[in-house]
């Protein structure tokens, strides 16, 4: 191509691009009321790291301590993320290799690791030990990986005692040594003693899911492969779920969430929503054929008005994670709950993800994308109304 087509082509793509700004509808405007906000700690960015599940899992946690202790804490991601590993790394040997090995975990995974090894403040162990501020962990990843690969080949056919020593010595080369003890408003503390000291109490915590390939009301693991753990989860009807997740927030608890945040109405700026797709029905109709595509609509002729959200249903939660189009994607922590000028209810969602977008580190996720796209849940058990509880069998 030359000169001459480069630049035509760019100046009938700036054309197009020009014009179909002139021709898109204006974006609808959200304006947000909060109905209840509960206390969160300051926003994290997990950067570079696949650790949203520990980021939105401590962020729980520090709202639990907030709530029950008063106390406001900033607890150590990577810390967090090395227990995990070298736990997961023993797995992986012992089945030779038969498990998912990768940055992505659960929920479930930090309230195991708090629980038996205890936790620690970020400004005791950053775990930033390899030349920046911020996570950056696909190296990391890609070594660990790597060597427990070659373990679990057993090339000796028979393991020899070094190769945890071995797996070790990444993880601290990487995340730094793990201190013994350290103090926190003059008082020494370790691991185990700093958990106990914030009131940590691994049974008050429950994992929820709803799907209908289990029963209702009884324990299932949750069949994705960040479960590496194999934690269960109690399965409720959908409507239940939501119950709890309301009443926790009313009650002034939060909540871990995972959920699936592939679908386009989750953005960049700060929304989770599932609006129906009138335009999608419509392609290659009568109505497309006289009226255009809304696309193609004079700005002035297109209402920037709210879209109309879809009504979810069990059937198509479970539709959806048998067709894989409703997958384990990530870890957010909801803390609060809001509504539209519509009346429309919003969870009001901490993210990971630093201060970005228009909300500044928070989404906003509409009832309909909660009910549709959440994978599961952790909440303080208390924050179950009592004939849900009952039918679980939590006391």
């Amino acid at each position: 191509m030359n000169v001459k087509s480069i630049i035509s082509a760019a100046a009938c793509a700036l054309i197009a691009i020009s014009a179909s700004a002139q021709q898109s509808p204006k974006a609808p405007e959200y304006e947000f009321t909060v109905v209840k906000e509960n206390p969160v700690t300051s926003i994290k960015n997990q950067y570079r790291s696949g650790t949203c599940w520990c980021y939105s899992a401590l962020s729980f946690i520090e709202s639990e301590i907030l709530r029950q202790k008063g106390i406001e804490t900033d607890l150590s991601e990577m810390f967090v993320v090395g227990k995990s590993y070298r736990d997961r790394a023993v797995k992986y040997v012992r089945l030779d290799g038969h498990l998912n090995f990768a940055a992505g975990s659960s929920f479930g995974d930090v309230l195991h690791v708090i629980n038996d090894y205890g936790i620690i403040p970020q400004e005791a162990y950053s775990g930033f030990n390899y030349g920046t501020e911020m996570p950056e962990q696909n190296e990391l990843d890609a070594a660990l990986a790597g060597y427990v690969r070659a373990i679990a080949q057993n090339p000796n056919r028979k393991l020899t005692t070094a190769w945890l020593n071995g797996f070790d010595g990444i993880l601290d080369a990487y995340l730094g040594e793990v201190p013994e003890t350290f103090t926190v408003n003059g008082t020494e503390y370790t691991p185990e003693s700093y958990r106990d000291a914030l009131g940590f109490n691994y049974d008050n915590y429950v994992n929820l899911s709803s799907f209908t390939h289990h029963p209702f009301y009884e324990p299932f693991i949750i069949e994705v492969p960040d479960n590496w753990r194999w934690d269960t989860a109690y399965n409720l009807p959908i409507d239940e779920m939501m119950e709890v997740m309301y009443n926790a927030i009313d009650k002034g608890f939060t909540i871990a969430w995972g959920s699936d945040v592939s679908e386009k109405g989750f953005t960049r700026d700060g929304l989770a929503v599932m609006p129906v797709e009138e335009t999608k029905a419509a392609a290659g109709s009568d109505q497309e054929r006289w009226v255009g595509k809304a696309a193609e609509q004079p700005v002035e002729e297109v209402k920037a008005e709210l879209p109309k959200e879809m009504e979810i249903t069990q059937e198509m939660r479970q539709e959806g994670y048998d067709r894989k189009t409703t997958t384990d994607d990530h870890g957010m922590h909801i803390y609060g709950v809001a509504k539209d000028q519509n009346g429309t209810k919003y969870f009001m969602v901490k993210n990971s993800w630093g201060e970005t977008g228009k909300y500044k580190g928070t989404w906003y996720a509409s009832d309909s994308f909660v009910k549709y796209k959440t994978l599961n849940i952790v909440v303080h058990k208390d924050a179950l109304p009592k004939h849900i509880a009952k039918k679980l069998g939590i006391k």
